[in-house]
């Protein structure tokens, strides 16, 4: 057995063939590409612009 291994059963024991298989699953999953649709920009900051704002709320202001 070598001290190189990438993978380790912390409980019981694994016969080389399963490491083989979860390691070309796991190989496998990180070679995928994810089928998430690009997200289109946003066209207004998500955040507000505190310059933008005027210098007095009201303390029953809904902005508040």
């Amino acid at each position: 057995m070598s001290t190189d291994m990438l993978l380790r059963v912390e409980k019981g024991h694994a016969e080389p063939e399963e490491l083989a298989a979860i390691t070309a699953i796991l190989l496998a999953r990180a070679a995928s590409t994810p089928d998430i649709p690009s997200a289109r920009p946003r066209s207004t900051a998500g955040w507000r612009r505190l310059e933008r704002t005027p210098g007095f709320r009201a303390p029953h202001s809904w902005q508040g």
